[in-house]
């Protein structure tokens, strides 16, 4: 009799235990379910400043090449990387989990920003642009998505990094590995990446001489 009161009592220890397993399993789960969803509802997020901000190109090209003989090399180079960009095809609604994935799609974006900012020097030469007033408008609109860039891509290597640190714990890490819950790459740091890129248009100085045709 005893023999059987105990075998019932260890039975009844491990039954306990396995559903107190499967209770934090479960929690850890659910937390990782929620974790991934929040770097992918990020990812969205930062899709959308670039997205916003290549659509500005178009129009942006189309103001600065009305200036008499503006550089047609730096309209070329800008238009180019805007097509670089569209060529990097990732999924807008789930982060990436290839690091070469994002560092191709990094690199494009930062080609087309480069681009940009050298056209934006250049077009420190020609003066009559500053009384056009889409050019004006365009300012403001380049520097809210430069803005909206770099807060959206720090926000989302925060949520990231929030995400490889919880899947590296116990016992989330074991729940990871069973449901395949990967590591996320973040974007790289860059000089200066914690700080939009100042976009001047101020033409109060006296300005350079315009190259001739």
């Amino acid at each position: 009799m005893k023999k059987i009161i105990v075998i019932v009592g260890v039975l009844f220890v491990l039954g306990f235990l396995a559903l107190v397993m499967v209770a934090i399993a479960g929690g850890s789960y659910n937390h990782l379910v929620k974790l991934s969803q929040a770097v992918d509802s990020q990812w969205a997020q930062v899709q959308n400043v670039y997205q916003r901000r290549a659509d500005l190109v178009p129009n942006l090209v189309a103001t600065v090449s009305g200036a008499a003989n503006f550089e047609k090399s730096t309209l070329t180079e800008v238009t180019d990387a805007r097509a670089s960009v569209g060529q990097v095809k990732l999924d807008p609604n789930t982060a990436p989990t290839d690091p070469a994935q994002l560092a191709a799609f990094q690199k494009a974006q930062d080609g087309l920003s480069s681009a940009l900012s050298r056209l934006l020097v250049v077009s420190e030469n020609y003066p009559d642009l500053k009384a056009t007033a889409n050019f004006l408008d365009l300012q403001a609109q380049i520097e809210g998505s430069e803005n909206r860039i770099a807060v959206e891509r720090r926000n989302f290597n925060t949520a990231v990094q929030d995400y490889d640190t919880v899947i590296q714990q116990f016992p989330a890490v074991t729940v990871a590995a069973m449901f395949g819950f990967h590591p996320k790459p973040y974007f790289s740091a860059q000089p200066g990446a914690d700080t939009a890129p100042k976009v001047n248009f101020d033409f109060g100085a006296t300005p350079a001489t315009p190259p001739k045709p």
